[in-house]
């Protein structure tokens, strides 16, 4: 293993079949694997490996086996509540997960089962829909699948801006992508010129300095609640750049730098973000899932009046302690 998060390296084979370790091939238990598992993990509570990781990572049975055989990790058979049409709910044996248990450690290298009366409600994976899209072919360096991924991101977040009493200015090149068959610039809580907006209007290079930023929040005239750039495809120090001018054009405005990005990029965004030029941005990470969560949570439930710590929940800081 590679320390401290990853890839394990791994060689599958049987030796009953002939397999030796010289011609297996060597396969991968990502760091992005490792941190997502590590992130679904709390003390006590059931948790199944296939529904944390889906379709994704064929390597995933073999994490779950390595937590497995570890001492303070069992395997347990919770109860599942399935709901019928009748609207009536029955409690039936569950499928098997892993669970945490600190206090009473096993016997490395052994597999221990846990007896728990636990319950759980396995609701459906939270689904986010956007509607007709069509983004101009005008910019021919940039693939069109990519920029249709990147402008559907920023239309989660003017949906999520508009649902936490933001209001959302789009990057000026990206006022000609067409949402639901209006202009996104026409859509409801979008800004409509920068120059407008008095935090900008008081800085005298904080126009420039913003107006290709991929997305800003704004909130009652006198608050910017976030920054935020979107890294589908480019560096991400570019985007680290932008917000880098826009801080020095405002530096004793207080505000969060976001970078977003695939939840594959983590590890390259928490590199970028600890360079030395980049460390005072503060930066945090706001991986898609957890973007396409708040905005499947909005279209849902139309949540309103929560605090920007509600918002914090879903973003990561990336800067790192030194080294002692």
């Amino acid at each position: 293993m590679t320390m401290p998060e990853g890839p394990i390296v791994i060689k599958r084979y049987n030796p009953a079949e002939g397999g030796a370790s010289a011609k297996a091939k060597e396969e991968s238990i990502s760091s992005q694997m490792i941190w997502r598992v590590a992130n679904s993990i709390t003390q006590n509570q059931p948790i199944n490996l296939d529904r944390v990781l889906g379709a994704s990572y064929n390597t995933r049975s073999v994490l779950e086996s390595l937590l497995a055989h570890t001492p303070q990790f069992y395997y347990c058979y919770p109860g599942r509540i399935e709901s019928t049409s009748s609207a009536k709910s029955k409690i039936k044996a569950g499928h098997k997960h892993l669970i945490w248990h600190p206090e009473e450690p096993h016997e490395l290298g052994k597999l221990v089962k846990m007896d728990t009366q636990i319950v759980i409600s396995e609701v459906p994976t939270v689904e986010a829909y956007y509607d007709a899209l069509v983004v101009p072919n005008d910019t021919p360096e940039i693939d069109i699948e990519v920029q249709r991924r990147h402008s559907q991101i920023q239309i989660a977040l003017i949906k999520i801006g508009e649902q936490l009493g933001f209001r959302t200015w789009i990057a000026q090149n990206d006022k000609g992508i067409i949402y639901n068959n209006q202009p996104i610039v026409e859509m409801d809580g979008v800004v409509q010129s920068l120059q407008n907006e008095r935090i900008i209007a008081a800085f005298e290079d904080a126009y420039q300095a913003a107006r290709l930023i991929d997305c800003i929040w704004f909130k009652n005239g006198k608050l910017m609640p976030a920054v935020l750039e979107v890294e589908h495809s480019t560096g991400v120090t570019s985007g680290l750049t932008r917000m880098k001018g826009l801080r020095d054009a405002i530096p004793s405005f207080k505000t969060r730098y976001v970078i977003v990005a695939p939840d594959d990029d983590r590890q390259k965004v928490f590199r970028e973000a600890n360079r030395e030029q980049f460390r005072d941005l503060d930066a945090r990470f706001f991986p898609y899932s957890a973007v396409e969560e708040l905005y499947a949570l909005c279209q849902r439930r139309k949540i309103r009046g929560v605090t920007e710590e509600f918002l914090d929940s879903f973003m990561e800081p990336t800067l790192q302690l030194p080294p002692s």
